[in-house]
């Protein structure tokens, strides 16, 4: 990147500047109080993200049988819409007023209410007052959260019981707003057994669209993924759509939660956040959403009375966050490196674009003066493109390599055809703005560049035609 000329950096736009947008961010676990709002909307809203996922808590809402408090939840969805971001609401989590394993649970994580008539009574009245409470102001509402996992679904997942769940519950949302959309699935294991399961029971049929959660090392592994689940999917209701509702990682290598462990920093929670959202992309998904805006404890599997058990740090936030002693997080709520990242897709890739086949192509592999190896080539590396109604395009390529033991960086030399002149190279995970030197690029005058030993990282660099930005 040394011999580019640095010409500006991507410019930061608020959600109230973007007026739609396939970026989205999780909010969650407001619903036990793990962090204060009032300190992340305006963070969150500078980013230029779109959709925000929320929980509903269901038992911060009813402590008393038929008493809803929702002065809360108002707050928060009030406060994202005055910002112009697009709440979209997952219904969970268990009540103990009517499932006795969710008092003993913290925050009542993984208890459905589907054991007795009175649980799922309850949980229909409550559904129902929901959406017809935030109707013309919430329109996509999520049935549970990754009920393919134990944790979530404690007693042990069942894709049957869970598709009876799914039309029980879309009959609610439906009855307190018949204009609202209905995500089910959330899922997050491999599992095409337990989908079908679920779909058969007739719940394929209540959807608008599958949400699934994408936490696995690979990015380029969701294609094959999403493509099954939208082949079976149009089996049972060829109408569903496709939702990336959860993808991230730790910025530290001591986190809990998906893919824990791992030697992550945040450099390399960076370039996972840009790898897996723009790969959601390439699979024009409805949205996809990062998770999350916050450091927060993960707290999916703790159990009331043992705080040990629920303090389990995790570090999958764009802010960071310093925990008091009961796990909130407090603190400034800093920006990471990945706020940046998730910021600069965010103001890219938003209202008028679209996926597209664009005349650039690998040159094949040649040492050059100005090299000490070959360039690299075709299958090893990433390259796709975008377009926009502007006439603008935009190729971006990276190296998959391995994120945790590998920092790559190398060449790759490209030939594009009949794309505007106005080239600039594009870093992501910074939105650094470069001009390339006349020594790595040869017009021919009649329509074709070659583009000689661009940079190639392991993160996404985006090479753009006209004023794609």
């Amino acid at each position: 990147m040394e011999r580019l000329k640095k010409v500006g950096d991507v410019k930061a736009r608020n959600s109230s500047e973007i007026k739609s947008s396939p970026i989205g961010l999780g909010f969650e676990k407001l619903d036990r109080g793990l962090f204060d709002p009032e300190k992340a909307y305006d963070k969150v809203a500078k980013l230029g993200v779109k959709w925000i996922r929320i929980q509903s808590g269901w038992a911060r809402t009813e402590k008393v049988p038929g008493v809803y408090e929702w002065e809360w939840l108002d707050s928060i969805i009030d406060n994202l819409i005055r910002r112009s971001l697009k709440p979209w609401v997952c219904l969970c989590y268990g009540n103990a007023l009517y499932t006795p394993a969710a008092g003993e649970v913290f925050g009542a994580v993984g208890c459905p209410p589907i054991a007795t008539e009175t649980e799922r009574n309850a949980w229909h009245r409550y559904v129902a007052a929901l959406t017809r409470r935030y109707a013309g102001r919430v329109e996509l509402f999520e049935v549970w959260n990754e009920p393919d996992g134990v944790w979530c679904w404690k007693h042990g997942p069942d894709g049957g019981e869970y598709g009876e769940f799914v039309k029980a519950t879309a009959a609610a949302i439906r009855e307190g707003n018949p204009a609202a959309k209905v995500v089910a699935g959330a899922v997050c294991m491999r599992d095409l057994g337990y989908l079908n399961d679920m779909l058969a029971t007739g719940a394929g049929k209540a959807m608008d669209y599958l949400s699934y959660h994408g936490y696995w090392p690979d990015e380029l592994e969701k294609a094959d993924r999403v493509r099954a689940y939208r082949a079976l999917c149009a089996r049972y209701n060829p109408a569903i759509r496709v939702i990336q509702g959860e993808t991230g990682v730790q910025s530290r290598s001591d986190g809990a939660g998906a893919l824990r462990e791992g030697a992550w920093t945040p450099r390399k929670q960076a370039k996972f956040l840009a790898r897996h959202i723009i790969a959601d992309l390439f699979e024009e998904v409805s949205f996809a959403s990062y998770f999350s805006c916050m450091d927060m404890i993960e707290a999916l599997n703790g159990m009331v009375g043992d705080k040990a058990s629920y303090l389990d740090y995790g570090y999958f936030g764009v802010l960071s966050a310093e925990f008091d002693e009961n796990g909130i997080a407090t603190g400034e709520y800093a920006p990471k490196l990945s706020y940046r990242t998730l910021q600069v897709i965010a103001s890219i890739f938003r209202e008028d674009f679209s996926l597209a086949e664009l005349p650039v192509q690998f040159m094949p592999p040649g040492r050059s003066m100005r090299v000490m190896r070959n360039d690299d080539y075709g299958p090893t590396v990433v390259l796709r493109g975008f377009r926009k109604g502007n006439g603008s395009a935009a190729a971006v390529y990276w190296k998959p390599s391995e994120i945790l033991t590998t920092a790559y960086e190398s060449t790759i030399s490209l030939e594009a055809a009949e794309l505007p002149r106005e080239i600039r190279l594009v870093d992501i995970l910074d939105g650094s703005i470069y001009e390339l030197p006349p020594q790595m690029r040869e017009d021919n005058g009649r329509g074709r560049i070659l583009f000689h030993h661009l940079p190639l990282k392991d993160s996404p660099l985006l090479l753009t035609f006209g004023d794609f930005l």
